[in-house]
């Protein structure tokens, strides 16, 4: 049983480490798994077990944090991006932490750019604070480079929520937004139309950047609210 897999790798200090990250998650349902040993299962299963990964892919909602971990890590080993996205759309409901919400990164996402953003606009649409989350982090993670489009900026800046969560993932891709496509993203502070605690963050966050020079730091330390 793969969940047995899971309780067999738990490190208890590790679970009281990472229950006080995560207070949206009750300490009962965390086993206490590192990262890269989740990651190490889910290609493992892929390989040697593949039926029982793919129907644990079926078995929703799971029980345990590091179950939807691995159920994430698994999805991101799969190959064929239609398979991918069909079994993100099913398990992005069931996503309840800011954790899994960002370490759940298909790299299959940077090859098909056109087809992820479609989906991405209608997850920025979601009514589900971490579907929201998930897709302001794969704008931050994939679309702040290369493919780039300062309409993003304005996507993200659009979102109205009273989540946390929400609020502090529009302030982290603002923030890397500004060391990354500075003179797009700049405006969106000096208009100070973002709500107080997005546009700090935003600021906060940037000041902390090793990306950003220190003139522009003591600048955007101006633009505060």
């Amino acid at each position: 049983m793969i969940t047995q897999k899971l309780i067999a790798l738990a490190d208890v200090p590790y679970r009281d480490f990472t229950a006080a990250l995560i207070p949206t998650v009750d300490k009962s349902r965390i086993i206490g798994v590192r990262t890269p040993a989740i990651r190490t299962l889910a290609k493992d299963l892929l390989k040697n077990e593949s039926e029982k990964a793919m129907f644990f892919l079926e078995k929703l909602p799971h029980y345990y944090y590091e179950e939807n971990n691995l159920h994430a890590f698994i999805i991101a080993e799969l190959k064929d991006f239609e398979q991918v996205m069909k079994y993100t759309e099913r398990f992005l409901p069931y996503i309840d932490n800011w954790a899994t919400c960002d370490t759940f990164a298909p790299k299959i996402f940077l090859k098909y750019p056109k087809e992820t953003l479609t989906y991405v606009q209608k997850w920025l649409a979601s009514t589900d604070t971490y579907t929201v989350r998930y897709g302001i982090g794969i704008l931050l993670s994939n679309y702040l480079d290369a493919h780039f489009n300062p309409i993003h900026l304005q996507w993200v800046t659009a979102i109205q929520s009273d989540e946390y969560y929400i609020n502090m993932m529009i302030a982290w891709y603002l923030a890397t937004a500004l060391a990354k496509q500075y003179e797009a993203t700049l405006p969106y502070l000096t208009s100070k139309t973002l709500k107080p605690f997005i546009q700090n963050k935003t600021i906060q966050k940037a000041r902390e950047s090793r990306r950003i020079a220190p003139e522009i730091k003591d600048y955007l330390k101006t633009l505060r609210k």
